[in-house]
């Protein structure tokens, strides 16, 4: 059986809604997950843009958020889990932003693409201050984020994404002009 991850709140490939991004709450989506590989000890997951700053021109991945020692009994993270329920020894490393915790999507221009990506590894992951921008790695609370010595413990990885295009208001006198959202429904 595959690693599987999911979110009740978006599907994959769909539209990220308001409140998990800069727009709304700022909370942490729920996420859930199936299908570890035997062995797995512990899981890691980080989510990032991969279109930063500009999807037309990308010069960066922007990291959102870094979570690891998340318990191998863990079947998923409740929503807003980055602020106060994490499972049991899970801890956050650093994200982008330069802090620990989630940051929601925030584009400054066009359309984003959010990978969520979570990796069952074959232990528990002690710490390290290295930090790797390409694949996320090591790991100390609030000091870096996780993939290089994650990396060597890889069992299976598995994501989903989620795309976010921030409506923009432009104030005219006399009118109001709307950028479209990627959700042509309307819905958050």
């Amino acid at each position: 059986m595959a690693l599987i991850l999911t979110s009740p709140a978006f599907a994959n490939d769909g539209v990220i809604p308001k409140q998990y991004s800069c727009e709304g709450t700022d909370i942490s989506p729920p996420l859930r997950w199936s299908g570890a590989p035997q062995g797995t000890k512990s899981f890691a997951l980080i989510i990032d843009d991969p279109d930063a700053p500009d999807p037309r021109a990308p010069k960066m991945t922007w990291v959102h958020w870094v979570v690891y020692n998340i318990p191998a009994d863990a079947h998923g993270l409740p929503e807003g889990a980055a602020k106060s329920d994490l499972p049991p020894g899970a801890k956050q490393g650093l994200n982008d932003w330069k802090r620990a915790g989630y940051g929601g999507p925030c584009p400054p221009t066009g359309k984003h693409r959010y990978f969520h990506k979570l990796s069952a590894l074959d232990a528990v992951l002690a710490g390290s201050r290295a930090r790797d921008e390409s694949s996320a790695s090591g790991c100390d609370e609030g000091s870096c984020d996780c993939g290089d010595t994650a990396h060597r413990h890889l069992r299976e990885r598995t994501l989903i994404s989620g795309n976010v295009l921030l409506a923009r208001v432009i104030l005219v006198p006399g009118r109001h002009l709307f950028s479209t959202r990627s959700n042509p429904s309307g819905a958050a």
